[in-house]
């Protein structure tokens, strides 16, 4: 099974493709923001990290919920903030997702998406068979974050520094190309981006259709070993371009 991770930035339009990829290619979507909820929800050992760590000012009226606003404000502005955050969330995240991956195996996809906003930052581009980068140049990226209504009725929109303090804490789209196996361009209208998406499906699973799918499926040893070799030739790939 092929390992494919999605990554972009914030109002890149990432969750756009993601949605696309599941719906009219039936790609099953391992979702980091979704599990990057689940693993602190209160009662798990992410939630009382939080807690022991930021205090009761994350927490929401009833002193129970976290408040992700709160907490945003916070680690956007704070890159050492962000950076115990992170300690906190991704090492639970990513063996959340390896739970997921082998669930997607078991169920007898060809193929799955990591959906990872950090993917390069945290590391785990090293990890997957092929990468996907959504891009749009910065001014189009810092619109589209300032155009997004507030999920919460009664906050208004993200004023620009607020925005630009979002889109600051990632690591810039421009630097993420160098990753990409194959880079979408958001930048033009819903078709022209579908276009792209379906040439891109149906090249890769043309390369991942055939005779090594099934006794990599069929015999898990096999699998495992093709996978090490992918991850090996595409590290070594990615190091000389660096270079």
């Amino acid at each position: 099974m092929l390992v494919i991770g999605l990554t972009g930035g914030i109002a890149s339009g990432k969750s756009t493709v993601s949605s696309y990829l599941h719906n009219h290619h039936g790609l099953p979507i391992i979702d980091a923001d979704y599990l990057a909820r689940a693993v602190i929800e209160p009662g798990t050992a992410g939630y009382h990290a939080i807690i022991k760590h930021f205090g009761k000012r994350v927490l929401q009226d009833d002193g129970v919920q976290l408040d992700r606003k709160a907490i945003s404000d916070i680690v956007f502005n704070d890159e050492k903030e962000r950076k115990v955050l992170n300690g906190i969330v991704h090492p639970a995240v990513r063996k959340a997702m390896a739970w997921e991956v082998m669930r997607c195996w078991m169920q007898g996809h060809w193929a799955c998406i990591l959906d990872v906003p950090l993917l390069i930052e945290a590391g785990l581009y090293k990890w997957v068979g092929e990468i996907i980068v959504v891009y749009v140049n910065e001014s189009l990226q810092l619109a589209r974050l300032q155009d997004r209504p507030s999920p919460n009725p009664n906050e208004s929109r993200l004023t620009s520094s607020q925005a630009q303090a979002r889109i600051r804490s990632q690591m810039p789209l421009s630097g993420k190309l160098k990753y990409a196996d194959y880079v979408v361009d958001n930048s033009g209208t819903k078709p022209e981006l579908e276009k792209q998406l379906d040439v891109w499906v149906n090249k890769i699973k043309s390369r991942s259709a055939g005779w090594k799918k099934t006794v990599y499926w069929l015999i898990p040893p096999v699998g495992l070993w093709g996978a090490l070799m992918t991850l090996a030739a595409r590290g070594w790939k990615r190091y000389r371009a660096k270079l």
